[in-house]
């Protein structure tokens, strides 16, 4: 595995950093990428032991770490998770709403608690750690608020109806929040939309379609995401689109979002009709996740044919979106 190694000048030397959803995936993988930059981290999610873990690597690193086992839909914990950091480091620099869940399958096929936890995990947990760090970010006037969203707070995905709208819900709450804060400038509220990436999260999630999932390639590596985060801590910016998708996806959704739904329906029926068979299941939405690893393994087995593929789906969808507008504009005229 490669390291990301930072230049002496831009290294976040002795900045603190928490990071939700640590525990794996992305997470995990961020956790390491600032280890590696020299930061001081606060790290959280729901498995002690597979937090514990990624401390371990981190301290490997250099990195001073402190370990918070936190459920983010609970706010009193998220709020125990700053004060104690606080308390540990003095003062928090960056924190990295990480948590993402999800659950797949049709609407009504997909228990309401299933919805619930969803909405609670994504879209609330991320209002909780806001609410506990926004205060001290304005005390001290600095500090970068990073919200991981993914290329779905645009695209709206089929099958997985709660998990669109917690993504399109933190989306429009991360730019009212940026609204907010415009008196304190050195406070950042950073949106980051990562398209498919190779982590765990898709095994982890909750499946009620009766089929295997499997995500459609291109497939980013964590490690990229996690190398933009620390970037994007150096350098906040609002909006930061991460893999080859994310950005034809945007503008098609802007073109014409009707049309490019029913041709993500259309890619997500023929890739279920494909897979196998599999048991229902709620995957990591009530338990902790069990597998500390940084990488789903996608990557390294047959996923979807080329030609059926995100990416190319999104771009020809876009390309179509283009073309119907342009006809409809001449036909106006």
């Amino acid at each position: 595995m490669s390291k990301i190694r930072p230049t002496r000048s831009t290294a976040l030397t002795s900045r603190v950093v928490v990071i939700t959803g640590a525990s794996s995936g992305i997470g995990r993988a961020t956790a390491l990428a600032f280890a590696a930059d020299g930061a001081q981290l606060v790290l959280a999610a729901r498995n002690r032991e597979a937090l514990d873990a990624v401390a371990q690597d981190c301290a490997h690193e250099g990195a001073r770490t402190f370990v918070l086992p936190t459920d983010v839909t609970d706010a009193d914990a998220v709020q125990a998770l700053a004060d104690a950091a606080l308390r540990h480091f003095g003062r928090i620099d960056v924190w990295i709403n990480n948590v993402g869940v999800g659950a797949v399958g049709r609407f009504e096929d997909t228990p309401m608690a299933s919805h619930r936890r969803v909405v609670e995990a994504n879209l609330l947990g991320h209002m909780n750690g806001a609410l506990a760090v926004l205060p001290h970010f304005r005390q001290q006037e600095h500090g970068v608020l990073i919200n991981m969203i993914s290329a779905g707070g645009w695209v709206a995905a089929p099958y997985a109806g709660a998990y669109t709208a917690s993504k399109f819900g933190l989306r429009g709450w991360s730019e009212s929040l940026r609204a907010e804060l415009v008196d304190v400038p050195g406070v950042h509220v950073c949106e980051v939309y990562p398209a498919f990436v190779d982590t765990p999260g898709l095994s982890h999630g909750a499946n009620y379609s009766g089929r295997q999932l499997r995500p459609p390639p291109p497939l980013s590596d964590p490690r990229r995401v996690a190398a933009a985060l620390v970037h994007l801590a150096r350098h906040p910016q609002a909006v930061l689109a991460i893999g080859a998708p994310a950005l034809p996806g945007r503008l098609a959704h802007a073109v014409a979002p009707n049309l490019l739904a029913r041709g993500m329906k259309r890619l997500f029926d023929r890739a279920l009709a494909r897979a196998e068979p599999a048991a229902a299941t709620d995957g990591n939405l009530f338990t902790p996740s069990r597998s500390p690893a940084i990488d789903g393994g996608f990557r390294h087995r047959p996923l979807l044919k080329p030609a059926t593929g995100l990416a190319l789906a999104l771009a020809a969808t876009t390309a179509a979106c283009v073309a119907c507008v342009v006809i409809n504009a001449r036909r106006k005229r």
